[in-house]
């Protein structure tokens, strides 16, 4: 989805994933000259070809933790870690020891990287790249601004020292459109020597999103079937009274209304956990998770004055939530097909991220050698 974001105006030298069934969506949709299904730990820089101007990647932050602290980065000790961060970065490092360090480097993640371990595993990433000689800044970006998805992330951005950063793309302090205030408890954790590197990144605001999650939503969708009225009835009964109360709105509207619902545990009165449907009427869907287990599952809740249906969101709509076009080939069994969306990208997000910092970042480095040429 990375890839999709970044549009033909990149070329992938290299992809990686150690999951079989993501290897062969992106080998259906991209072909698989430059992809490697592998564990990224078994990896090493004579894997990666030529020269590239980003690297990319996600993980999981529960990776961080792994490392303790970041006194053996570089060395071979380093390089037996089994967290997906501390082999991403060794590669980094072996890049940059061959004299192929990339212009930048992207980690995407989920908001908790910048509270997780009270902030000191945002404050080892800023280290790693503050020792490799990259300036560095972070953004959280919601898909919400380009599709009726609520999904933030965070993406942090190193920008190697060459690179000219123009003042279009900073501010003197936070911004908070794109940085909430978790981000600046989580800098107060950076040393001060990894402080004087932090760059307070900006981007224009995005445009007003026009999609709407009744457009996405299909009255015959494929890979999965409406419920049946004894079905929604229960769903709707485990609703709490203020999910009921927003039902009633939706009712009010007297035209075609969409809502989405998670499965929770919550405690009642006595203290017991009981799962409810907690109901979700402001026409976005909840973030998309990956599937395991009914509650891990977005329900849909369609309303048409007193009619009231209920099913499961379909892959290929929650591909359209994460802005793939129809055109994108999607396993064909549901669970694979919706893992692919709740661990994936949010196309547009990585578009905008791409034409609106990254893309003019590398311009502004091909225009200075242009200048020391003449």
């Amino acid at each position: 989805m990375a890839r999709a974001g970044f549009g033909d105006g990149w070329e992938c030298a290299f992809a990686n994933d150690f999951d079989p069934m993501k290897a062969a969506a992106y080998r259906a949709n991209w072909g698989g000259n430059d992809f490697r299904l592998a564990d990224i730990n078994i990896l090493t820089a004579a894997d990666l070809p030529g020269y590239a101007d980003l690297v990319w990647a996600s993980f999981p932050c529960q990776d961080l933790s792994l490392a303790g602290n970041v006194a053996g980065l570089g060395t071979e000790a380093a390089a037996t870690r089994s967290g997906a961060f501390w082999a991403l970065w060794r590669l980094v490092l072996e890049l940059q020891k061959a004299g192929r360090a990339p212009a930048l480097v992207v980690l995407e993640n989920v908001y908790g990287v910048l509270t997780a371990n009270g902030g000191r595993d945002f404050a080892l990433i800023g280290r790693c790249l503050a020792l490799a000689g990259y300036r560095f800044g972070a953004l959280v970006l919601d898909a919400v601004h380009f599709v009726p998805q609520s999904r933030p992330r965070v993406f942090i951005v190193g920008i190697r020292g060459d690179i000219i950063v123009s003042a279009a793309s900073l501010s003197e302090e936070r911004e908070p459109d794109w940085h909430p205030p978790a981000m600046t408890v989580a800098i107060e954790r950076l040393a001060e020597s990894d402080r004087d590197q932090w760059l307070w990144l900006k981007l224009p605001k995005p445009p007003r999103r026009t999609i709407t999650l009744a457009s996405l939503i299909d009255d015959e969708p494929t890979g999965i079937q409406w419920h049946s009225r004894t079905e929604t009835a229960r769903l709707i009964a485990m609703m709490s009274p203020l999910g009921h109360a927003k039902l009633e709105r939706m009712r009010a509207v007297n035209e075609r209304v969409v809502g989405t619902i998670y499965r929770r545990g919550r405690p009642d009165a006595a203290g017991v956990v009981r799962q409810r449907a907690e109901l979700r009427d402001d026409q976005i869907a909840g973030c998309l998770r990956t599937p395991r287990g009914g509650s891990s599952r977005q329900t849909l809740v369609v309303v048409e004055g007193d009619t009231v249906r209920s099913r499961l969101l379909s892959p290929r709509e929650a591909a359209r939530l994460m802005g793939l076009p129809d055109s994108y080939i999607l396993p064909a069994r549901y669970n694979d097909a919706y893992l692919l969306a709740g661990d994936g990208l949010a196309v547009p997000v990585v578009r905008y991220l791409a034409s609106q910092l990254l893309e003019p970042l590398l311009l502004s480095q091909v225009s200075a050698f242009a200048i020391a040429a003449e």
